[in-house]
C-alpha cells in the first residue's frame, strides 16, 4: 500500500498468512482468518468467527484497541464499488444495537467481490 493512499482513508488487502502469525495470540481454537485489510496502522480481519478491528493508537502505536464484532451481530452490509470519478469503494458495516455502521474505504484495485463473499459466507453459510 503507497502511504498518499493509506493518508487518502483507503485500505488495502494484507497477506493472510502473515495475519495468521501476527494474530495467533487471540484467535479461538479452530479460527482461522479469511481476509484482512490494512488501513495505515489500523486493520480489520475477518475470521470464519468474527470481524476483528485492530486500531493503533497514538504516536508510537504501542496503545491497541482490538474490537471483536460477531457476525451473528451483524444485521447487514453494503459496498459501494468505485466509479470513474469516485476513486474508492465504500464498505459499511450496521450492527445490531448502534445507529452507526461500521465504515471502511477501499482502494478501487481491492477485491470488493472477495469482501462480498466472505461477509455471506460468515453471515448466510451458518
Amino acid at each position: 500500500m503507497g502511504f498518499l493512499s493509506g493518508l487518502m482513508g483507503n485500505a488495502s488487502q494484507v497477506d493472510v498468512n502473515e495475519l495468521a502469525e501476527e494474530l495467533s495470540p487471540i484467535l479461538a481454537n479452530n479460527e482461522t482468518i479469511e481476509l484482512g485489510f490494512k488501513l495505515i496502522r489500523d486493520k480489520f480481519i475477518f475470521t470464519s468467527d468474527r470481524l476483528i478491528l485492530i486500531d493503533k493508537q497514538g504516536l508510537t502505536g504501542s496503545k491497541v484497541e482490538y474490537h471483536s464484532v460477531p457476525y451473528k451481530a451483524i444485521t447487514h452490509f453494503k459496498i459501494e464499488s468505485a466509479g470513474h470519478f469516485d476513486l474508492d469503494s465504500d464498505l459499511k458495516i450496521y450492527i445490531s444495537g448502534h445507529d452507526t455502521p461500521i465504515t471502511r474505504e477501499l482502494r478501487k484495485g481491492d477485491d470488493i467481490v472477495a469482501i462480498q463473499k466472505t461477509l455471506a459466507n460468515c453471515l448466510f453459510a451458518r
